[in-house]
């Protein structure tokens, strides 16, 4: 089974959004479906659901990091943490993906979706990022929301989809590893 573990979201200020070391360590400890992510009490070997001997099957198979493209600068973002959870992921062979969601960002892609990967907005977009946090282009996907949309849209679909798999290719390719 896939199992998706949605967590808050990252912010520069200290004591708001995610911690940046609870993320860091539930990589290698839990897993992280278990653990309720508090930034105002971070995990401890205290913790109930502290494994520090976690299963394979327990383990964190893909790190995937989203965000919106409909940024207007990069420098936004608390790239910091991004970058030094990265690295961790990295230290401990877990691959890590981006997903650019909302793709209002680009005129061009909204009048059709098929050429969301000949966007030079949504490219640039993705270049920055990769230089920001180390997560090259080719790991970085754009996907569209659906939003507005009343019924189900190949185009939307497609970019999803393709993301998806290619998400569980890493998780197939870090088991290997393994």
């Amino acid at each position: 089974p896939i199992v998706f573990c949605d967590i808050m979201g990252l912010e520069e200020d200290r004591g708001h959004g995610e911690n940046a070391e609870d993320i860091k360590l539930i990589l290698k400890v839990t897993h992280p479906s278990i653990h309720l992510f508090n930034p105002a009490s971070p995990l401890s070997s205290d913790d109930p659901y502290y494994n520090p001997d976690p299963s394979l099957e327990d383990r964190v198979h893909v790190l995937v990091c989203v965000l919106s493209a409909n940024m207007v600068d990069i420098k936004a973002y608390p790239l910091d943490k991004i970058k030094d959870i990265r690295e961790a992921a990295s230290d401990l062979g877990i691959p890590q993906v981006a997903i650019l969601t909302k793709d209002e960002a680009c005129s061009h892609t909204q009048k059709d979706l098929k050429d969301v990967y000949r966007s030079k907005h949504l490219k640039k977009k993705m270049e920055e990022f990769s230089v920001a946090t180390g997560i090259p282009v080719n790991c970085t996907f754009p996907v569209k929301n659906y939003s507005e949309e009343i019924d189900l849209d190949d185009n939307i679909n497609a970019l999803v989809l393709s993301a998806l798999g290619i998400m569980v290719q890493f998780g197939d390719d870090f088991i290997e590893k393994i």
